[in-house]
């Protein structure tokens, strides 16, 4: 009886396309970018059986490359709708046609027992469970697959929070002496995706360059190879990441794995979606992984403050916390936005006795108005909200102004430090007409170029973008993390690039 290969990329490229031509192409597009392991996902085509030919013809050109055929049924939240002996027979002819194994969900297991023995006399199977609602008991799970007699068991969930991460990597760690593979699907669940291969889990899932994935929460092989080093993590490697809701936009995995390669740190930094309401439930997963340090953005700032144990004088101040590290058993917490703030600012502008602008009241605005405060700048805050904007004046004995009292003003610099003019509103700005500053400084970094910049620089200002802002704040993070010093250069060319 065919048994799987002893050892599999830990990549798996999902291909779920609508035509053979299309999963031929896209098949040798993986290939040549240098993804060797690939799931067919026959129940995609109208005609599944035309699948087969393209697995004939991609096991006699890359003789090298291990193929999965899978053509699950609709009952399984596939999409082939014959019967299941034919959906046995299509994977009979994909492992005829040189497919290295076969996928078949546990409930078309179930109702052809016989006929999974059979399929098994032509090559490996793999037994799968899959769960797009929620992450239930995964020993019960386990326990079902394992009733069938099979080479492999994958068990797919939901995470719905991020604990649920962590029962699928600690389950993939538990049982890695088993041929097992363990995930957690859905945008919450990526991290599950990148960190469940180092633990034990067979190999991972992973979305091709140019199409969409077949799950929910796959990312680019390019992304898992390039970006996250998932082929070279393992138990040892030390975890950070970004906390934030929405996260998917976020340069700073970007950012900060440009700079653990480059200073050869056997680390990985990972965008973790946490709801507003899900923050105890991260800090559980944050223990338990364990996490070595995060960055905090929005909605967490201040929330985060309560879940640490030591803050740090000037974060408290400034009443939000952007940096999480643990050391000697403690959370500890500080704000690295100042550093971002007051140092772009000090390259072209003379801070002590300035007068700047500050648009906004929230965490950042209050970094940014606590820093450049204690530098001596003159400090006047502005927003649409008077009354948050006239609370923030207070604490760093500043002025407050509505926007259309600050315009008939003029000020050495503007600091602009809401979201307006972030993807993907990108149309809004605050200021709609003059910009009332020689200088304008915009926290916000995606667009590179917002709308606020781009009317500063017709206006003939000195803009400084977001990005400067991202750098500055991300290499005190990793000199606090790492105890080395930040390869600034690096981060920004890897900021650039992406």
């Amino acid at each position: 009886m065919p048994s799987l290969p002893r050892t599999l990329p830990r990549i798996c490229v999902a291909l779920g396309l609508p035509s053979a031509g299309q999963l031929l192409r896209a098949a040798e597009s993986e290939y040549k970018d240098g993804s060797t392991f690939m799931e067919f996902r026959l129940d995609y085509l109208p005609d599944p059986a035309a699948g087969i030919e393209v697995v004939r013809k991609i096991r006699k050109t890359y003789p090298d490359a291990y193929l999965l055929a899978t053509c699950r049924h609709r009952d399984a939240s596939g999409h082939f709708k014959g019967s299941i002996d034919q959906q046995v027979k299509i994977l009979e002819d994909a492992l005829r046609a040189g497919a290295t194994f076969v996928d078949l969900e546990v409930e078309s297991a179930e109702e052809a027992k016989r006929a999974l023995s059979e399929l098994r006399e032509l090559g490996p199977v793999c037994v799968s469970y899959h769960n797009f609602e929620k992450t239930p008991a995964l020993e019960p799970i386990l326990s079902r697959l394992r009733k069938h007699d099979a080479d492999a068991y994958k068990i797919a969930t939901t995470a719905r929070k991020p604990t649920d991460n962590l029962r699928l990597v600690e389950f993939a760690r538990e049982h890695h002496d088993r041929p097992l593979i363990a995930l957690a699907m859905s945008e919450i669940g990526v991290a599950s995706r990148i960190l469940v291969a180092p633990m034990g889990s067979l190999f991972t899932y992973a979305a091709p360059m140019t199409e969409a994935g077949t799950a929910p929460g796959q990312i680019s092989a390019k992304l898992m190879r390039g970006l996250y080093r998932s082929e070279k993590l393992t138990r040892q490697t030390h975890l950070y990441g970004v906390i934030a809701s929405p996260v998917a936009q976020s340069k700073s995995p970007l950012i900060h794995n440009r700079a653990f390669r480059a200073r050869r740190v056997d680390a990985v930094y990972l965008p973790f979606l946490v709801p507003a309401l899900q923050l105890p439930d991260w800090m559980k997963f944050a223990a338990a992984m364990p996490v070595r340090g995060f960055s905090v953005t929005i909605p967490h700032k201040q929330s985060i403050l309560r879940h640490l144990d030591i803050v740090a004088p000037l974060a408290k101040r400034v009443g939000a916390v952007n940096t999480v590290w643990r050391k000697a058993g403690k959370w500890r917490g500080t704000n690295t936005d100042t550093e971002g703030v007051v140092k772009p600012l000090a390259r072209h502008l003379r801070l002590a006795h300035s007068s700047i602008l500050i648009a906004g009241y929230g965490g950042a605005a209050r970094a940014a108005a606590i820093s450049l405060g204690d530098a001596s700048a003159n400090i006047t805050i502005t927003g649409r909200n008077m009354r948050k904007a006239q609370a923030l004046a207070a604490a760093v004995k500043g002025e407050a102004m509505t926007v259309r009292e600050a315009v008939e003003h003029h000020f050495d610099a503007l600091v602009h430090a809401t979201p307006l003019g972030m993807l993907p509103n990108t149309n809004a700005c605050l200021f709609n007409e003059a910009i009332p500053a020689d200088i304008v400084f915009d926290m916000v970094y995606n667009p590179r170029e917002t709308l606020l910049l781009k009317r500063a620089s017709q206006q003939g200002l000195t803009v400084i973008p977001g990005f400067e802002m991202l750098l500055e704040q991300a290499a005190h993070q990793f000199e606090i993390w790492t105890g080395d010093s930040a390869p600034r250069t690096v981060m920004r060319e890897a900021l650039l690039a992406g």
